[in-house]
């Protein structure tokens, strides 16, 4: 059975279609909540959260052919009462200096490990382009956003990763072997 007969089966309120969707996105929504929120736990929460609003909801989609994007939508919101929540109950300054992760230039990097250090606004969009394979339409709807806004955000996005490695790099380059 294909994906659109499957969405029209769950907003039916077929429980079995909604499940089989689910499994067809659950990697996808693991990786954008662990990009966003970067602890496991809260990553499973909200993914959780997500799954039982949109279960609750699934009738209420108008277009099918926009339930991915419907989906990381719920998804995003979600993560974002997460950091909310966060950011209320413990901000980065209190956590003891030994507990801080210390990126060291002379650490491997990977494409992975260099977006998620990007900030949020930058990351999310990232992820969903590259990583999740949304157009740039998708992404604009799934944030709310102008697919300019959008275009921008990726420019510097990238412009960013560029530095990033470009000084890896150079630091490589001008590291001595002892």
């Amino acid at each position: 059975m294909d994906l659109p007969d499957l969405i029209t089966q769950a907003i039916q309120g077929d429980r079995e279609a909604f499940i089989r969707l689910i499994r067809e996105i659950e990697n996808s929504l693991y990786n954008t909540a662990i990009s966003m929120l970067r602890k496991e736990e809260d990553a499973a929460d909200a993914i959780q959260e997500t799954i039982l609003k949109a279960y609750k909801s699934m009738h209420t989609l108008r277009e099918p052919q926009y339930f991915k994007t419907w989906m990381f939508r719920i998804l995003i919101n979600e993560c974002n009462t997460l950091l909310s929540r966060r950011s209320l109950s413990t901000s980065y300054a209190e956590v003891p200096a030994e507990h801080q992760a210390q990126p060291s230039p002379y650490d491997e990097v990977d494409m992975r490990e260099a977006v998620d250090q990007l900030e949020e606004a930058k990351r999310i969009v990232i992820v969903l382009h590259y990583f999740e394979d949304m157009s740039l339409r998708q992404v604009a709807d799934t944030l709310g956003l102008s697919e300019s806004a959008v275009k921008m955000r990726l420019s510097r996005a990238r412009k960013d990763l560029y530095q990033k490695f470009k000084n890896y790099r150079e630091v490589k380059l001008h590291v001595k072997p002892v």
